[in-house]
């Protein structure tokens, strides 16, 4: 399939990956420890220390069962409102078990979220905003609910700017995630390939960087593994 520049987001590929997404429940802590190098967990504490405060209403969105969720809470002493946003059912299923129905769980996608203008304090999105179909269409909406002062966290796969790195990038996600993939999951965890397609369709990093500039003030834009990853702090 051509991925043309005026394209950004998954398209007609998003129900693809939410299927491999609710194959993938089980093992998905395990895989994605594995191929973030053991990266991901630093990567979301990193993402979200100082910029979610206590008492403050957050945005878990493309929550899966709550990964994110856990270390706000944790961070904030679990003086924290979150609700969690996902479009996958059996996620939301899991998350009620982790949560004990403590946390409002919604079904949705980013491109039309359920909720009004200005009522947010933050939104977090780990690892879940490469899935957007729209990807400016999801900046648009995460800013519309988001109150003034507002902040976005994105804790991600990156492209990067610098062609070496990227051709690096894509030939980890490509060949070398699949093994890892395997190893930590078996045959299951080979449905993680599917990441690859997600990075095709993102823009590069500085191109999400002027993307985010449209719609918030100031945005703390940091790069790790030589541009493959991203932790954004957008304030509206």
């Amino acid at each position: 399939m051509l991925i043309t520049r005026s394209i950004l987001g998954l398209g007609s590929y998003w129900n693809e990956i939410i299927e491999v997404l609710r194959e993938i429940i089980p093992v998905y802590d395990k895989v994605n420890s594995a191929i973030s190098l053991g990266k991901d967990a630093e990567y979301r504490e990193r993402g979200i220390r100082g910029r979610i405060k206590e008492s403050n209403l957050v945005l878990d969105a493309g929550s899966g069962y709550g990964n994110m969720s856990k270390v706000a809470l944790r961070q904030c002493n679990n003086n924290l409102n979150i609700i969690m946003l996902d479009p996958i059912q059996e996620m939301l299923a899991k998350a009620k078990t982790e949560f004990t129905g403590k946390v409002p769980l919604v079904s949705g996608i980013f491109e039309h979220l359920p909720f009004r203008d200005n009522v947010f304090d933050a939104v977090m999105c780990g690892y879940s905003f490469r899935d957007a179909i729209s990807i400016r269409t999801t900046i648009t909406e995460f800013s519309r609910i988001l109150k003034g002062g507002g902040r976005l966290i994105i804790v991600d796969i990156g492209k990067p700017d610098n062609a070496l790195n990227r051709l690096g990038v894509s030939f980890y996600l490509k060949f070398i995630l699949g093994v890892l993939a395997f190893f930590a999951a078996g045959s299951l965890g080979l449905k993680f390939r599917a990441i690859y397609g997600t990075y095709k369709r993102l823009p590069k990093n500085a191109e999400l960087d002027k993307m985010l500039k449209e719609k918030f003030k100031r945005v703390e834009f940091e790069t790790e593994m030589s541009g493959g990853a991203v932790l954004i702090a957008a304030y509206k």
